[in-house]
């Protein structure tokens, strides 16, 4: 049925003609498996930038699609792309798999006009002449909400999407004035001057940014060297900044990268909605600290198979109870799914089993960490956390806490207990250790011993957060 769609067609229904241009590379067989057509859809796999193939299904009779991808166009250059493949004879026919035809049977359940309307005759031969049965039928239909209008979604997109570069731009002038003023301006000790900013930016829908601007009122005066440190940050929210403006230019994963780091707000369900990284994850570390108000718990886990990380995230305000499910120590056989971007934050889904008990991580030497953290800063140059699992010693050398081993020597920070805790554990000898990176220092997390693992993070205020 190829002859029913042309290259014209399919780029008649696509957002814009840059996603055309974005669908072109992925329109060739070698990215696609379990391709198949048949009289109502087409199907497949496409391998993109996510660690698992995004699963593509299009209805080309009624004109429509779903992708796994986190991609927020409809249609998104995957369904584009197989579109183009379908029409250059590059799909063959077959039997739809069962995902796809449990698709369109609920395409056509919901656009099935009501029972009961015109002449009472059955569109269904095979339909039940049940009384009972057809009253829940009727019931279940009319208590199921409509489907939401797709150009009002795309009308609410677009309103947000320009509150967001309006607020981006005016963040941008305030940094140029910053900069014109220079450091020494006595506004800078004022945080009206730094809340007015975050203010805008939350109205501008750019929560994350807000955040970061908040922290950074903070730094004022806070450190012999805090013009520095204002200054490196004062870059960081430029650049966000300036990539925020330009995200149609930037690559898919990139652009998702960006926007989740200004604020733009994921729904939990179209997360979880995604291909899940299935693996026995080691919790490997947590860590509580405080943001405007809010406690934020980060809790970081590695995938023994796929070695990769993960965080996932929890927030409690005053006297609301953080998320305990995972322990430290522990692998758990269960599904992340990752937000945007190859991003680390993931919502956790379906656990397979308990958890086991402590097994000994894998540790890096603290060059191979960084070349580790390395890697991941020039991906994500605004990232501020990332983990570590290193072999080292912790010690102090002139004056200051630090892990050291044949390959070279970082800072620690954090809590004076934490550390004595840290030195009292590895009992000054080389230990495996967890730690979480922050441009600062390294954040001990974890002391693995041959028997238990010891949490050492940061903690939250028991006045400030409720009992489980």
């Amino acid at each position: 049925m190829a002859e029913s769609w042309t290259v014209e067609q399919v780029a008649a229904v696509a957002p814009s003609p840059r996603a055309v241009a974005a669908a072109e590379p992925l329109a060739v067989t070698a990215r696609w498996s379990a391709l198949g057509v048949d009289d109502r859809a087409l199907w497949g796999r496409c391998r993109g930038s996510g660690a698992e193939p995004y699963d593509t299904m299009v209805d080309h009779v009624e004109a429509a699609w779903r992708c796994t991808c986190p991609s927020r166009k409809l249609p998104c250059k995957h369904a584009l792309a197989l579109l183009l493949l379908w029409v250059r004879g590059g799909v063959p026919d077959g039997a739809a798999p069962a995902a796809v035809a449990s698709w369109v049977e609920q395409r056509d359940r919901r656009s099935k006009p009501a029972s009961g309307a015109g002449s009472g005759v059955g569109d269904d031969a095979g339909a039940t002449s049940d009384p009972s049965s057809e009253g829940r039928d009727e019931a279940a239909d009319a208590d199921e909400p409509a489907p939401p209008d797709r150009d009002e979604l795309d009308r609410s997109r677009d309103e947000r999407i320009a509150r967001m570069l309006e607020g981006l731009t005016e963040l941008d002038r305030w940094l140029d004035d910053r900069m014109r003023t220079g450091l020494a301006d006595p506004a800078l000790a004022r945080y009206d001057t730094w809340d007015a900013l975050a203010a805008r930016l939350v109205d501008a829908r750019a929560g994350a940014l807000a955040n970061r601007v908040r922290r950074l009122a903070g730094l004022v005066g806070s450190t012999p060297d805090w013009h520095s440190d204002v200054l490196i940050e004062l870059g960081m929210l430029h650049l966000l900044a300036r990539a925020g403006r330009h995200l149609p230019e930037l690559p898919g994963s990139l652009a998702d990268a960006v926007a989740v780091s200004s604020g733009w707000q994921v729904k939990r369900a179209d997360v979880l909605a995604g291909v899940p990284d299935t693996d026995e994850w080691f919790v490997a570390g947590r860590s509580d600290v405080r943001e405007d108000r809010i406690e934020v718990r980060r809790l970081w886990l590695y995938g023994t198979t796929t070695k990769r990380w993960a965080m996932l995230l929890s927030f409690a305000a005053y006297q609301q109870v953080l998320d305990d499910s995972f322990t430290v120590g522990t692998v758990v056989h269960a599904d992340l799914h990752r937000y945007p971007g190859g991003a680390l934050r993931a919502l956790a889904g379906e656990r397979y089993a308990d958890p086991l008990p402590f097994v000994e991580p894998v540790a890096s030497s603290l060059a191979e960490a960084c070349d580790q953290i390395g890697a991941a800063v020039a991906t994500e140059p605004w990232l501020e956390r990332f983990p570590a699992t290193v072999r080292a010693t912790p010690t102090v050398l002139d004056g200051r806490w630090v892990l050291v081993d044949d390959t070279g020597t970082l800072p620690l920070i954090g809590p004076k207990r934490s550390l004595a805790t840290l030195l009292a554990a590895s009992a000054g000898s080389a230990a495996t250790i967890t730690v979480e990176w922050t441009p600062w220092g390294l954040q001990p997390l974890t002391v693995h011993l041959d028997d238990r693992a010891i949490d050492i993070g940061p903690r939250a205020d028991p006045s400030f957060v409720g009992a489980t």
